[in-house]
């Protein structure tokens, strides 16, 4: 018998595995429905400009169809989300709740074990604007995970403005820049230690600066010993924190969420806040989100907007984890 493999990134999904994902996509989807998300579907494919705009993630499945149009396989829900909310909900009066569970497609280093293809579940808040809507995307994240067994997941809460902005500060801006933010992207301290002090005019102070604070996460105190390290983007950054944090105490909804200063999401629509989920059973980022207050001037409409997405294939093994003896003896 021939074997025909099939490519690096994808896999086969047997039956019990399938109802298992088929119960987990349904709770979460309960969860949603239940806050007031409405599940919405896009198409896999879309014209290569939607996705492709400015700091947006650019889709590495790209093709021309029958008329020479450039199509792209999506790269996230987000988008397609947002040119969906300009097309046909222009005339309704926001705030929009919708949710979805949906494949997605990313470049991949398959040697590292991570998937081309992907599904993920989650919502998107278009129309409620700072706090309010920050910490109610916050909370139906929370009820997700709860609804999936996670009882000890924990959501890094961080602000993506926060090196852009201190960068600048450092005189950074460009190329250098956006490299620098991904050693950070990527956890790379020894990588982010020597791409800063190769920089012309970044002396240790800067350097130790930016390090310092990649390693704060914790609770409200954290904000202070990152502010004792002085700077305006700092200064900024922690307080749209503390004031997110605080609203999340208020509503008893800060439990999960730890402060994270090192938290930077590797997507650059996000501005302000943002959010990564990990669970101790698993070594590996379960899924994240924030804001992106300026994506949808892209498409016509002036509103802020907030969202996460749960990969499930990551969920379903982090259940898995939890549930046997050593993921809750871990």
């Amino acid at each position: 018998m021939t074997l025909h493999p099939i490519p690096p990134g994808t896999r086969d999904v047997l039956p019990e595995e399938r109802r298992e994902l088929r119960r987990l996509e349904a709770a979460l989807l309960d969860v949603f429905a239940a806050r007031g998300y409405g599940e919405v579907a896009t198409p896999t494919i879309e014209y290569d400009e939607v996705l492709a705009g400015e700091r947006a993630v650019r889709s590495p499945y790209r093709f021309f169809d029958e008329s020479g149009e450039l199509l792209a396989l999506r790269s996230d829900m987000t988008v397609p989300i947002a040119r969906l909310v300009a097309a046909r909900f222009g005339a309704v009066e926001p705030p929009h709740r919708l949710c979805y569970v949906a494949s997605a497609y990313r470049a991949v280093r398959p040697q590292r074990g991570q998937m081309r293809e992907f599904a993920q579940a989650g919502v998107e808040l278009i129309g409620t604007p700072g706090d309010e809507g920050t910490v109610e995307v916050i909370e139906v994240l929370e009820a997700a995970l709860a609804a999936a067994g996670l009882d000890r997941a924990v959501i890094g809460l961080g602000d993506a403005d926060l090196y852009r902005q201190l960068l600048t500060e450092f005189g950074l801006e460009g190329e250098a820049r956006d490299a620098v933010l991904g050693r950070l992207a990527a956890h790379d301290l020894v990588g982010l230690e020597m791409a800063l002090s190769s920089q012309e005019g970044i002396d240790g102070d800067a350097v130790a600066t930016c390090v310092a604070l990649s390693q704060l996460r914790g609770g409200r105190e954290v904000l202070e010993e990152a502010r004792g390290l002085g700077g305006e983007a700092v200064e900024r950054a922690t307080a749209r924190l503390q004031q997110t944090y605080d609203e999340l105490d208020r509503r008893g909804a800060a439990e999960r969420v730890q402060i994270d200063l090192g938290l930077l999401r590797d997507i650059g629509y996000y501005s302000g806040a943002i959010l990564e989920v990990y669970d101790p059973a698993v070594g590996y980022v379960l899924g994240g989100g924030g804001r992106y207050d300026g994506l949808m001037k892209r498409f016509g409409l002036d509103l802020s907007a907030a969202g996460f997405a749960l990969h499930l294939e990551r969920v379903h093994l982090a259940q898995l984890e939890e549930e046997s003896p050593r993921g809750r003896g871990s």
